[in-house]
């Protein structure tokens, strides 16, 4: 093993290298040993807002919880809703009810919490016991009786009229036959009637007698029965009279009880009555057979009267207390809003208002409505009518397709509930700030925020709370106890995920992936605890399942496909840094920078600009260059120059500006000829004074090049260069701590842009003196002379070609002379 370097004061401890845990902050063996953990971790400013959102009773006061998934937003707002939703008054039940003087815009019933139910089935018993009772009652005696005695008073009418004419016709000697619906005359002789044979040999004289006279009887009758149509329609309406009076006779002891049941509940009485006034309408239709023969089974009654008189149930809250908290995982238009059935007979389509079907704002109401915001926003319409529905606090129902012209069938418009509810959406960010940006409405429904934080200070308090947490869980889902080495690397791995040594992320859901994973392991091994090892084990089978991509990057670079160089010392190259993100995985790869100078006024020019790969960021990063060049090194004459950077063999978009120092040092390096080491890597931002800035991803960084370093044999020289305010970021793996602990690898940290170049170049690039000169003969200086030397070389060319052109200008003159 090569000897070790002497230390540079610009490299890094190994207390800096990852996170320092206090040995008495996790003061337990396993975790079965805590108390449980409740309440969300780290959130206290979200907790207050969500308690403040939830408890304001006014309109408007909607809320909106912003944060990452996997930080706990869903299932701490699930828990939460549920237990202050016990503490609140159970909302009332809804039914809806035919309108029987308009079918189509059925009634609501608002009923006490948890009597819908009981509603339904007593209108049920109702309707069986309409069918006992008819039709029963008009087959009784009595009914027979009276029944009897007002066709009578018809028949005995009709009779004396015939009679009447009976008799005159019997003193003209004509018969009077009568059936059931027709009156004939026939003439007569010798008191017997004739038939047409015997008629048709009567002399002319008597036969034209007859007709006279026949002519005068039906004139007779016609004026004897000018009554019929009244005596038929007082017949009908004694008769109607009766069946009403038998049918009130036999409801009322039916609907009585119902009466007094509901005696403090306006809108059942009132159906009540609606539907008694509607059964003297169609009971006989429904219930009253006049062909026996046609008689139609008791299942198809109970049918009939069903769809006419029982209520549709909305929502019944039955046996639960308080108030309901729903969650509509797929929030289409009408899973919120329910919709309205048809079913087709015949090719025809039909509804009722039993085939009112409802949404999830039906079952939240006086309640809590979880929806996710990117869902809801996706599907059409849902957006503006929630709107109209909040700020109208109304629930209406209706098809969105009827307002476009597209739906073909006769629809409902049943009438509207109100509506007390409160949404609270989930969501990114992103989506926040664009509702709020796009929409001038949001802000007005959705007057409360939860912010949930992405981390959270790393403090003994939170280190406690944690392993409740993880405590808590394995509880729930049956996993087995932690120890305190496993707890201790979940804690480190929390960390890297913040990218912080003092914080711990709040995605806590990737933290309880990482304890399942293990503990299956556990299981496989047969272990009563999850140790530290299984969790060492999971988090390595999980890099092998997603490494492909970046093993297979690896050997090209071992390959020389990809040309990275891990030592020897190159002019006008450094190795940057930089981070791939494939699906669920990020690693750091190693790439090339490269810069070359030569005389000319186009200044810095980034290819992956000019060929429309450098995205904004990494284009400005490469734009600051020239301002730190210029502040820099040319104070005293005119920048003129004439450079590209690339960063080679990259064939998709550039973004960042983390390869700007990279980038600095490699322009310097082409601008001075001094070599750069090529045993390095570096990465961070600059701005245009000098001073290096921190970048994302250092971990991953710094890994991705130690592993190339390390598949060739790390030779003690090797290391990478960061910046230094990106030290608290470091949570690097145990071994590149370990390469780092014996000496074959190193990480420097700079604050300038002139410290990095120190270490890549192996000597001081030349500190700036009071009288604004560098060292002679340092780094920097030599920069400032080659850029003088092309500054005056464009002067003399600019000067040269000036001449010639005033030359030029002389020999016309002349030759005009």
């Amino acid at each position: 093993m090569p000897a070790k370097k002497t230390a540079s004061p610009l490299a890094l401890g190994l207390h800096e290298l990852s996170i320092q845990l206090d040995e008495q902050a996790l003061n337990f063996n396993h975790t079965d040993e805590l108390e449980p953990f409740r309440g969300v971790l780290g959130q206290e400013r979200a907790v207050e807002a969500l308690q403040f959102g939830v408890a304001m009773p006014r309109s408007g006061y909607n809320v909106f919880v912003m944060g990452e998934s996997g930080t706990g937003r869903f299932s701490y707002v699930q828990r939460y809703l549920k237990a202050e939703a016990k503490r609140q008054a159970t909302p009332s039940d809804y039914c809806y009810v035919n309108h029987f003087d308009e079918p189509r815009e059925p009634k609501v019933l608002e009923l006490p919490s948890g009597t819908a139910c009981q509603l339904i089935a007593v209108i049920d018993q109702l309707l069986d016991n309409l069918l006992a009772t008819f039709p029963a009652v008009f087959e009784t005696p009595a009914f027979q009786q009276r029944k009897a005695a007002i066709e009578r008073i018809f028949n005995q009418q009709y009779d004396r009229a015939l009679d009447k004419v009976e008799r005159k016709a019997l003193e003209k000697n004509v018969a009077l036959y009568r059936d059931a619906n027709n009156v004939a005359f026939t003439p007569m002789q010798d008191g017997k009637a004739l038939d047409e044979t015997e008629f048709a040999q009567l002399p002319e004289a008597v036969r034209e007698r007859f007709h006279e006279d026949i002519s005068a009887l039906e004139d007779y009758l016609s004026a004897e029965l000018s009554n019929l149509p009244q005596w038929k329609r007082e017949n009908s309406n004694q008769l109607r009279q009766l069946n009403e009076e038998v049918i009130t006779e036999a409801l009322q002891p039916l609907l009585d009880p119902l009466r007094e049941q509901y005696a403090e509940q306006a809108c059942v009485l009132a159906y009540l009555e609606a539907m008694q006034a509607n059964l003297q309408k169609v009971v006989i239709d429904l219930l009253v057979e006049e062909r026996p023969l046609e008689s139609r089974p008791d299942a198809y009654k109970k049918q009939l009267l069903t769809e006419l008189y029982a209520p549709s149930l909305v929502v019944g809250h039955g046996e639960q207390a308080g108030a309901p908290v729903v969650f509509e995982a797929h929030p289409s238009y009408d899973n919120l809003f329910g919709r309205v059935e048809y079913v087709s007979d015949q090719g025809v389509l039909s509804t009722s208002y039993r085939q009112i079907r409802p949404g999830a704002l039906h079952r939240a109401n006086g309640g809590y409505l979880v929806l996710e915001a990117e869902k809801m926003l996706a599907e059409p319409f849902v957006w503006e009518a929630l709107k109209r529905s909040l700020h109208s606090r109304t629930l209406k129902m209706e098809s969105p397709l009827a307002e476009l012209g597209r739906l073909a069938a006769v629809s409902l418009s049943p009438q509207v509930i109100p509506l007390h509810i409160k949404v609270i959406l989930i969501g990114s960010r992103h989506v926040y700030y664009t509702l709020q940006d796009l929409d001038p409405d949001f802000q007005e429904m959705f007057r409360v925020l939860v912010d949930f934080d992405e981390d959270l200070p790393c403090t003994g308090e939170s280190l406690e709370s944690f392993a409740q947490l993880l405590k808590t869980r394995c509880s729930e889902e049956g996993l087995a106890p932690l120890t305190r080495a496993a707890v201790q690397r979940l804690v480190i791995y929390s960390a890297r995920l913040a990218e912080h040594q003092r914080r711990l992320s709040a995605r806590i859901a990737d933290v309880f992936q990482l304890v399942s994973e293990a503990d299956f392991l556990r299981n496989l091994a047969g272990d009563p605890y999850t140790d530290v090892q299984h969790i060492e084990r999971a988090l390595k089978a999980k890099a092998t399942r997603t490494g492909r991509v970046s093993a297979r990057i690896l050997d090209d670079m071992l390959d020389g496909v990809i040309l990275i160089d891990t030592e020897g010392a190159a002019v006008g190259k450094c190795n940057g840094l930089t981070v791939l993100e494939v699906g669920d995985s990020a690693f750091g790869v190693p790439a090339r920078i490269s810069a070359t100078v030569y005389p000319g006024g186009n200044g810095i020019v980034d290819i992956e600009r000019e060929v429309n790969l450098g995205q904004p960021i990494h284009s400005k990063g490469v734009m600051i260059l020239t301002g730190y060049l210029g502040s820099r090194y040319a104070q005293q004459f005119p920048l003129e120059i004439s450079a590209s950077i690339a960063l080679e063999q990259s064939y998709g978009y550039v973004d960042g500006d983390s390869a700007s120092l990279g980038e600095v040092c490699a322009l310097i390096s082409a601008l001075s000829r001094t070599p750069l080491k090529q045993c390095f890597a570096i990465t961070g931002s600059i701005n245009q004074f000098g001073e290096v800035q921190a970048v994302g991803g250092v971990n991953e960084k710094i890994e991705g090049f130690f592993r190339l370093c390390e598949a060739r044999g790390l030779t003690g020289e090797q290391g990478v260069i960061i910046p230094r305010s990106n030290v608290p970021s470091l949570i690097l793996e145990q071994r590149v701590i370990d390469a780092v602990k014996a000496g074959r690898f190193h990480i420097y940290a700079v604050r300038q842009v002139d410290e990095a170049l120190g270490l890549l170049l192996g000597e001081d690039a030349g500190a700036l003196a009071d009288d604004g000169q560098f060292a002679e003969g340092s780094v920097n200086a030599r920069v400032v002379e080659r850029l003088h030397d092309i500054a005056q070389l464009s002067e003399d060319e600019r000067e040269e070609a000036e001449g010639a052109e005033g030359a030029e200008g002389s020999e016309e003159a002349d030759a005009k002379g």
